[in-house]
């Protein structure tokens, strides 16, 4: 296969991140954390967000977190570790397929209303209403109007969940448009990613610069100070993970209420009698 001739962006078009300092240790040769460092840090930080859990519980707390960004910018990966050791009761995932044909003569913000926390919740929302400033505009699933009054209508609707007591974090992830060609030739290599690789990825990567004009645009409107945007560079992922967890846990003056170690009780005696084990249906023992 040969190789592509490297890209030349227009100027401020590409989302390349910071580098590493050179002389920084936990970094390896590449400016990439060393898996070492972000395993440590993140169990350390998955105890914290379990600590966050009890404390948005008992606070009966509404919390709202938007995570935006470009296709294979890590968005997935961060709410992962997010929601890897907490209850999906209390921290759960939203992720919203193509709106229905009902949906769409729908208000446009109407689905996304019924998914929001209630009293002692953490929501996190794989893409949300940002869909419509820009997959949608991108790809002209939306007509210009439609998105002129996402604009002016999308600060006033959050600004109205914070009112109504919701606290609203947005992530916007950033990836380079090399970074994020090399993650869709690593999935188009491999059989077992290759589902993760859409016509949409495809267009996405073919329509960067059109992206960047997205993204600006939208933080334009909608970066505002009672729900203000936070870029999350994430050329390297494992930094990415670990700086949106850290920063969304500062959000956040918790104590510890986590319950205390409890006695387990004993087993109460009853009169009964199972029926013989031979009657039940097992799965085959390969293992």
């Amino acid at each position: 296969m040969t190789k592509p001739a490297k890209t030349t962006l227009p100027d401020g078009a590409d989302d390349v991140a910071p580098a590493a300092a050179s002389t920084d240790e936990r970094y390896t040769r590449a400016g990439r954390l060393r898996t070492t460092v972000y395993e440590h840090e993140m169990e350390r930080l998955q105890e914290q967000l379990v600590l966050l859990q009890y404390w948005i519980q008992s606070q009966g707390l509404k919390v709202l977190v938007i995570f935006e960004g470009r296709g294979s910018a890590g968005k997935g990966g961060a709410i992962k570790r997010i929601t890897e050791r907490t209850s999906p009761r209390t921290v759960r995932i939203v992720a919203l397929p193509k709106p229905t044909e009902r949906q769409r003569t729908q208000w446009y913000f109407q689905r996304y209303v019924e998914h929001l926390p209630a009293a002692g919740e953490m929501v996190l929302f794989d893409r949300s209403w940002y869909n419509r400033s820009n997959v949608e505009w991108v790809m002209d699933y939306c007509t210009e109007d439609e998105h002129q009054e996402f604009l002016r209508s999308c600060p006033e609707f959050e600004r109205m969940l914070v009112r109504s007591g919701i606290t609203v974090i947005k992530y916007w992830f950033s990836v380079s448009f090399e970074e994020q060609r090399k993650r869709f030739e690593a999935r188009n290599a491999e059989p077992l990613k290759r589902w993760k690789l859409s016509d949409m990825d495809l267009a996405e990567h073919e329509l960067y610069v059109r992206y960047s004009m997205a993204k600006d645009t939208t933080f334009q409107y909608t970066d505002i100070k009672q729900a203000p945007w936070y870029v999350v560079p994430s050329d390297d992922k494992k930094a990415a993970r670990l700086n949106c967890i850290s920063h969304l846990l500062s959000q956040f003056d918790y104590v510890d209420v986590a319950p205390d170690v409890v006695t387990l009780p004993e087993m109460k005696q009853l009169p009964y009698v199972r029926p013989p084990m031979h009657e039940q249906t097992f799965v085959p023992q390969l293992f």
